[in-house]
């Protein structure tokens, strides 16, 4: 008979969860709605009050070629990074569940890339990925003109992806690791007793097992790239050249900390929010109806 944990007095339980409530509120409820309200006046710069404008700061975003060409780059962003970090990870990590020699030591070196903070990872892909100097300068003096993230808007798009991939290839790796762990070992040799190669063990039975968590990833890695590229960007372009790497939470920051521009800020932020709420949706809803639950 399963046993339940019972409180004497049901304002003991109240007072386990009012510090769980008091954080959520603080940290989510009370700044999402902050947002929406000041995304709905006109906040003066430096202080002064706010006149209600209604949906007028939506209008004026939606209205604008740059912010739409920030979106356009977020999305591209998004997508080539989460999907360059998840096929790396997944890899490294079907590799390293075979134990080939080293794959211990492989364990722990791989997961360390994504305990470095952005900032700092963006100022060493600065240095690693300048056309001056490194690598890069050896292919520019081969093909002169070859690569330069200061000037040519691809390039500079290519160095925050390979950066931001880099990072999340630890986070995704540790997860599928553990994926392949999960998965019987009878199941793996049973395969190959039957004359089943390694590519197709790895399609018919490994890859069908974890599709749960590349659904997981997906999400987390397409979420993270929208949020979690501020650094990267700030350090390593700073949104340039010609905004061709001005992605959406980057634009919130300088319109609204460089620009004073508070109220469009605060409305930028909301549409980045429901944009992902969107792309969730959208993941749940005809995505997930392909995972393969065991």
């Amino acid at each position: 008979m399963e046993k339940r944990v019972t409180f004497s007095k049901w304002t003991i339980g109240i007072l386990f969860a009012v510090p769980q409530l008091l954080l959520i509120f603080t940290f989510f409820y009370w700044p999402a709605g902050q947002a929406v309200y000041w995304s709905l006046t006109l906040q003066q710069p430096w202080g002064g009050g706010n006149i209600w404008v209604g949906l007028d700061n939506f209008r004026s975003i939606l209205s604008n070629a740059d912010y739409w060409n920030s979106i356009s780059a977020s999305l591209v962003f998004a997508g080539i990074s989460t999907g360059l970090a998840m096929f790396i990870a997944l890899v490294l990590a079907a590799l390293t569940d075979r134990q080939l020699a080293g794959s211990r030591f492989y364990r722990v070196v791989l997961i360390w890339p994504y305990g470095i903070a952005a900032p700092a990872l963006a100022m060493a892909f600065r240095f690693i990925l300048a056309p001056e100097a490194g690598f890069m300068a050896v292919v520019n003096q081969v093909w002169p003109g070859f690569w330069d993230p200061g000037l040519d808007g691809a390039d500079a798009m290519a160095s925050i992806i390979i950066a931001f991939s880099w990072k999340y290839v630890g986070y995704n790796f540790i997860f599928f690791l553990a994926a392949f762990q999960a998965i019987p070992r009878s199941l793996i040799e049973a395969a190959a007793m039957d004359g089943s190669g390694v590519v197709r063990r790895f399609w018919d039975i490994q890859f069908p097992l974890i599709t749960p968590t590349i659904f997981f990833l997906l999400v987390i890695n397409i979420t993270e790239s929208f949020q979690d590229s501020f650094g990267i960007v700030d350090i390593m372009t700073s949104g340039g050249p010609a905004n061709a790497t001005n992605l959406m939470v980057y634009k919130i920051y300088s319109d609204g900390f460089k620009g004073l521009d508070y109220s469009g800020a605060a409305a930028q932020s909301i549409i980045l929010m429901l944009l992902i709420v969107v792309l969730t949706i959208f993941q749940f809803r005809f995505i997930e109806r392909r995972v393969h639950y065991r």
